[in-house]
């Protein structure tokens, strides 16, 4: 297939006002100007006619699959509220493929999305990126387990309070995640002794213990729920105590700190952008939070929180980012390459350069500065609108 005569954005450094992009199977097989374009016979080829091509969205933070649209409690497996530290719990094991979501996500141009458990546990889980096309979930897999979730503040706090049982403060919210953190690492030391010494037997099994050994290890990061600037610097004490690579998700007040960010280069997954302010957390939220990020240099992706805004709504957060002054370009990397990045799918999915995922949106117009859904959607090579 042959894309050609695109405005073709690649988020890669380099775009080609009149260009072409070339999809062989799944994956993109080149891209550049239109002088460079492969022959066009035997090709099937579909004519832009000037329209903008991208790469397709990458959503770093969202639910979806995790509560299904219109389902009520039935369809709601996204926090198991039983036990305030669950780290053994796959993402992937909640994620329903026919929620209707996933459907009108393909429609919107987004591609891949990151989901997974909710906030309510402070040791949530594991998060798995997934495309939006499939039928079984197994084969929607991007990566997993992308992260861990963690989760700071209101949310467990609330949970477990309304229990009467803790954790019911900000500290024992912090001593629950420390603690499982300090018992996964001495797992850890008692596996590598054991494996060093036949005479020492390895430790029992802990389910919650090896969930958390890729993170100990810095094969993945955490995922940090945090509103407040207190419970953001809360979460970054802790991975800096224990190691390992952390994220900020939403950072509602992150804005208000982000010399302090920059200095650490801490990335920030901000959203969701529409909405009210319906608990105390979410006081001091502003729209102009990811441009005054991303203007201090802060790696910023901006996300939906799926279903707190719906998936398909992704594109238009990234518009009213923009509105509110952020950099154009920088708006459309937090929806593409940016995210990517920051959860670590930069060799498969965020921009289009050859040998990387298929996955293209096509746009009559600028995707900044029109309410116009994709003309043409394309995710691993196959048409899909």
């Amino acid at each position: 297939m042959l894309i050609i005569n695109a405005d073709v954005r690649t988020m890669a450094g380099r775009d080609f006002p009149q260009g072409f992009v070339e999809l062989r199977g799944e994956k993109i097989g080149a891209v550049g100007p239109m002088e460079a374009c492969p022959p066009l016979e035997g090709q099937e080829v579909l004519d832009a006619q000037g329209g903008v091509a991208m790469p397709g969205f990458v959503d770093a933070h969202s639910h979806i699959g995790m509560w299904e649209d219109g389902l009520g409690f039935e369809g709601d497996d996204g926090n198991e509220d039983t036990d305030p530290c669950t780290p053994h719990l796959r993402g992937l094991d909640g994620v329903n493929p026919m929620d209707r979501a996933f459907a009108e996500a393909r429609a919107a141009g987004v591609c891949t999305v990151v989901t997974g458990p909710g906030s309510a546990n402070p040791v949530a889980g594991q998060m798995c990126a997934l495309k939006t096309l499939g039928r079984r979930v197994d084969d929607m897999v991007v990566r997993e387990p992308l992260a861990i979730k963690l989760a700071m503040g209101e949310n467990p706090k609330t949970s477990y309070h309304e229990k009467q049982q803790g954790p019911a403060t900000r500290m024992a919210i912090a001593a629950v995640v420390r603690e499982q953190l300090a018992k996964a690492r001495r797992y850890q030391e008692q596996l590598d002794r054991a494996a060093q010494d036949e005479e020492l037997e390895e430790p029992e099994f802990d389910a919650k213990c090896e969930a958390l050994l890729p993170l100990l290890r810095g094969e993945i990061p955490a995922h940090i729920h945090a509103h407040r600037a207190d419970d953001l610097f809360t979460g970054l004490r802790i991975a800096r105590e224990f190691g390992f690579r952390p994220v900020v998700i939403h950072g509602t007040e992150g804005y208000l700190v982000a010399d302090l960010l920059a200095q650490e280069q801490v990335p920030v997954v901000v959203g969701p952008l529409i909405g009210a302010r319906t608990k105390p957390e979410l006081a001091r939220s502003d729209i102009r939070a990811a441009g005054i990020l991303a203007a201090a240099g802060v790696p910023v992706a901006i996300c939906t929180d799926h279903p707190e805004v719906p998936e398909n709504y992704l594109l238009l957060s990234a518009q009213m980012a923009a509105q509110a002054g952020m950099d154009r370009q920088a708006a459309l990397e937090a929806i593409t390459i940016q995210a990517a990045r920051i959860c670590g799918l930069q060799d498969r999915v965020g921009s289009l350069e050859p040998g990387k995922d298929g996955d293209l949106v096509l746009f009559a117009q600028d995707p900044l500065d029109s309410r116009e859904p994709p003309k043409t959607v394309f995710l691993l090579g196959q048409r899909v609108v």
